[in-house]
């Protein structure tokens, strides 16, 4: 009793996820200016001084290269920031942005900010380079302050940087503070703040309720399973969000070797990031109506854990083999997407950590998609283009629809062979929604590997941004 005291302490007393407000400074009629200058751009307006100043310091507009030109007590009066060349800036979005933030600790102003979408990009840059997970460990000095350039809706984009930090935040929390309750903590307090309804189906609840394949994923685990729903707003466009919540994969019996497990924490990435498009929609009062899916759930290893070779009905009553109980989160999904399947959305999306085979396909910085739709990948396409946030259509081929049909039952939820994996775990999952107008599977990495612009090593959204440009080019604001 008093070991089970001790760690319902240490429960209590640990840190929660933050919701954190990334901003632009105040006004500030001593703020630095900077002055961008391209690889090729010319210096002549500047004092001689100035001139020789850069020059002496080997200044010549690399992208994210800066130089600080003193005043005459020392202090600067101007900073150059180098933004290098096109495609330079092609292949490294944020770095102007990241380039700011880095800059000596004190309140900065472009002098001549760049238009349209290189001027939000830069912007949003800076917001999440300002981004920290401190949740464990003080990370080091603030950044530096800078006020909002001109052209650029900075409500907005500090909106869509808080909406990113939450979704950072809750996969980069470790599987022992971020367990299904600790999510589904994280989703009520977010419809809190927003005036949405949430319910949540838990433990052997889910056999009652009729969503099978979740209570078989999480029932090997202390934490129970559950279902996680969350709706908001009345509007006439409606749109469902499912996200896979599998808040630690051990590969349940079929065991993933040690080096595969290191990052399974993340196997809640498409869970975090729906919570962070849930955020956007919501801070921005989009006339839409939402409903937020979220199977939450802990795939671990017990006497309770499901086994290779076993059948289980889902929701819709399809029959599933289990072939691997390592492909684990497109059972979870199958249920929550029969049940947005039974009251079908204008728009349903689905994202998840799902595939190996993804991410050889496009590599970690690309998020696929999957649609039937041509119009709505057309629009992905443009939208995700304009606001730095890549993605790539992958196809549902009808060809390989026979490796997901075992013959024993079904569907197999593994087919032997190891190829299009990416390919028929999406299929898998559009068997689930046959009645829904329109339907997108995003299969996302949800990782920064290493320390880029704007993305430190650790947990990222990805496709939210590009999902929400689209729908709040076509929806309108309550």
């Amino acid at each position: 009793m008093a070991l089970v005291w001790r760690l319902t302490q240490i429960a209590l007393n640990r840190p929660s996820v933050m919701q954190k407000d990334l901003c632009f400074a105040a006004p500030d009629p001593t703020a630095i200016p900077i002055r961008l200058v391209a690889s090729d751009g010319a210096l002549d307006d500047l004092t001689q001084a100035q001139r020789a100043w850069a020059e002496h310091h080997g200044f010549r507009g690399a992208l994210g290269q800066n130089c600080a030109l003193p005043g005459t007590d020392g202090q600067p009066v101007m900073v150059l920031l180098g933004t290098g060349t096109p495609q330079e800036r092609l292949c490294r979005r944020f770095a102007l942005g990241h380039a700011i933030a880095g800059l000596p600790q004190a309140t900065y102003l472009l002098s001549n900010p760049p238009k349209g979408a290189d001027g939000a990009e830069l912007a949003l840059g800076y917001l999440f380079s300002c981004y920290r997970f401190d949740r464990y460990r003080d990370q080091g000095r603030a950044p530096a302050r800078l006020i909002a350039p001109d052209g650029v809706d900075a409500a907005q984009l500090e909106r869509i940087a808080a909406a990113e930090a939450l979704t950072r935040d809750l996969i980069n929390t470790p599987a022992e503070d971020m367990g299904p309750d600790a999510l589904e903590a994280a989703a009520r307090d977010l419809a809190g703040a927003f005036g949405a309804t949430i319910s949540v189906t838990t433990g052997d609840d889910l056999l009652a309720a009729n969503f099978p394949l979740i209570h078989t994923v999480g029932r090997a685990a202390a934490r129970a399973p559950r279902l996680i729903e969350m709706r908001w707003g009345k509007g006439k466009q409606t749109l469902t969000l499912i996200g896979k919540g599998v808040c630690f994969d051990t590969g349940g019996l079929n065991l993933k070797p040690g080096a595969s497990m290191g990052l399974m924490k993340k196997d809640m990435g498409g869970a975090a990031t729906v919570l962070g498009l849930a955020r956007m929609i919501m801070s921005e009062g989009l006339d839409i109506t939402l409903r937020v899916l979220i199977p939450a759930v802990e795939n671990a290893v017990s006497g309770a854990s499901f086994r290779p070779g076993d059948i289980f009905t889902a929701r819709n009553g399809k029959t599933v083999e289990i072939n691997n109980t390592d492909a684990e989160g497109r059972l979870v999904l199958a249920d929550a997407l029969a049940l947005a399947n039974e009251e079908p959305a204008d728009l349903t999306i689905s994202m998840a950590t799902l595939t190996g085979a993804a991410r050889v396909a496009v590599g970690p910085d690309i998020a696929p998609f999957f649609t039937d739709d041509d119009g709505l990948a057309a629009d992905l396409a443009r939208h995700a283009a304009l606001v730095a946030d890549p993605v790539w259509r992958l196809p549902f081929h009808p060809a390989y629809e026979g490796l997901i049909e075992p013959g024993i039952a079904d569907l197999d939820n593994a087919p032997s062979g190891g190829m299009a994996g990416a390919i028929t775990a999406a299929l898998f999952l559009r068997r689930f929604v046959p009645d829904v107008p329109r339907y997108a599977h995003f299969d996302i990495y949800a990782w920064s590997q290493s320390n880029a612009p704007g993305r430190p090593k650790g947990g990222l959204g990805q496709g939210a941004r590009a999902l929400f440009a689209l729908l709040n080019a076509t929806g309108t604001k309550t």
